[in-house]
């Protein structure tokens, strides 16, 4: 399988060059350049790892046979619950919880992150090279790559995370754990600003070059593949024949990844954008408007995010894969803080996406009224999915909510909702007890730069 740019100046690519290379040469995101299909009635009733490897294999054709692919995905998914690594829980009728929060740091981003690491050792190994992972986290990625990463012998790890946006459970998931390959690095400022530095690094081809650097942001396209294969297994365990899901969105890259799903033949009915305070995604596919506010501090802090990187790869899509519109788009968006989508977009992306907005109050009653009603304790992001796709159930539809992590990692949020802690699990409690090792950069490229080539050179 090929691989091209959505700034369309970047040359195609095979899956392997891809994973390694990240964000495009021209600034622009990989996408493939033909959808795959895959027949979903022949995905395998095995374990996980057997489906994830059945629906991932069109997309690593070239880097990875069937056998390969089957190997690391058993590998990747070896500490999740063997019995079922993503667990539907219907709460009421019609409205089921996904339960993607099992892995080994109790959130969704360890399907992709521990994949991807596999991805890389295999390719490293073999090419035998180290390469400079450079990531920006608003929360989740950023333990999921420090755990699926730590003590790897051919990678650096480098982790931008905002001061005080993230929450002290989620920031101490990554500064607790004890390896010399891992250097979780605090910004003054938000994720946007973590996420533009990531950005302008990619982009400065000498600095690239010198460290070999690497992405494991959702910018990778091997993350978005790894995020396919649970739309597929939730749509086997339900006997229906259309299945919606409702996804809290940040980055865009967890939502993009059903509606590949939709692409790859998966019969989904909607995808439905849930977004906290931070709302300019449901402002997108509502009115139109993407224009960049200020970033909000939310009691849900992993969708703190007013720039969507995933994003830009409906946009191309939308746009009938023009490069140079979408380059416009893109200029006015460094130029103006935002734009406006034609009526042609809007349509596009309205036949698979509707949207929604959860307020901070939104998301506590959200989360008393489940736990009042079933006993299920929700985080405050997965509460916002609930909250948006309530008033959009269609009960001869299932309504798949996407849990995205434990509630434990947010405890504040879910005291003020209920009136006491969730249960702490083991793996959690042990990295709060931990000592942390946290370093401290400003918001400025060239001192980053500075910060890391004293460390890969070293």
């Amino acid at each position: 399988m090929k691989y091209i740019s959505t700034r369309g100046k970047a040359p195609e690519l095979g899956f392997e060059d891809v994973l390694l290379s990240g964000l495009a040469s021209d600034g622009g995101l990989y996408i493939p350049k033909d959808w795959p299909k895959v027949k979903y009635q022949d995905l395998p009733d095995g374990p996980y790892y057997e489906k994830a490897a059945f629906i991932i294999e069109p997309f690593v054709k070239g880097f990875l046979d069937y056998e390969q692919l089957r190997v690391l995905t058993k590998r990747a998914y070896a500490n999740f619950p063997q019995d079922d690594a993503a667990p539907l829980k219907e709460i009421e009728e019609g409205k089921f919880l996904l339960e993607l929060y099992h892995g080994p740091t109790l959130a969704f981003k360890d399907f992709a992150m521990l994949l991807l690491a596999e991805f890389f050792e295999v390719s490293l190994k073999k090419r035998n090279e180290k390469i400079t992972i450079l990531g920006a986290t608003s929360g989740d990625t950023g333990s999921a790559a420090i755990e699926a990463f730590k003590g790897n012998e051919f990678a650096n790890v480098f982790i931008l995370f905002p001061k005080g946006r993230v929450s002290e459970r989620q920031r101490k998931q990554m500064t607790s754990v004890s390896s010399n390959n891992i250097y979780p690095i605090e910004v003054k400022g938000t994720f946007d600003d973590c996420q533009n530095l990531v950005k302008v690094l990619f982009q400065n081809t000498e600095f690239k070059n010198s460290t070999n650097l690497a992405a494991i942001n959702s910018i990778n396209w091997a993350r978005i593949v790894a995020q396919i294969v649970y739309y597929f297994t939730s749509f086997q365990k339900l006997n229906s024949e259309k299945i919606s899901f409702s996804v809290p969105t940040g980055n865009f890259g967890d939502i993009l990844a059903g509606w590949a799903a939709k692409r790859m033949g998966l019969p989904v009915h909607k995808l439905i954008v849930a977004t906290n305070d931070n709302d300019i995604l449901h402002r997108a596919i509502s009115s139109g408007d993407y224009f960049q506010e200020e970033v909000k501090a939310t009691i849900s802090p992993s969708m703190d995010i007013q720039i969507s990187s995933n994003f830009e790869r409906l946009l191309f899509e939308s746009l009938n894969r023009d490069s140079a519109k979408l380059n416009d788009l893109i200029d006015k968006l460094n130029k103006d803080k935002g734009f406006k989508l034609n009526e042609a977009s809007l349509e596009f992306i309205r036949n698979d996406f509707s949207s929604g907005k959860a307020t901070e109050n939104d998301i506590t009653k959200t989360i008393k009224e489940i736990y009042d009603n079933s006993g299920v304790v929700l985080d405050p992001h997965t509460a916002v999915g609930f909250f948006v796709s309530k008033d959009k159930i269609d009960k001869k539809i299932p309504m798949v909510n996407l849990g995205t992590a434990d509630p434990a990692k947010f405890p504040d949020a879910v005291v003020n909702a209920i009136g006491k802690e969730p249960d702490i699990p083991e793996i959690l409690n042990k990295a709060l007890k931990g000592e942390e090792t946290v370093f401290k950069v400003d918001n400025n490229e060239q001192e980053l730069i500075k910060f890391i080539k004293n460390r890969v050179n070293n």
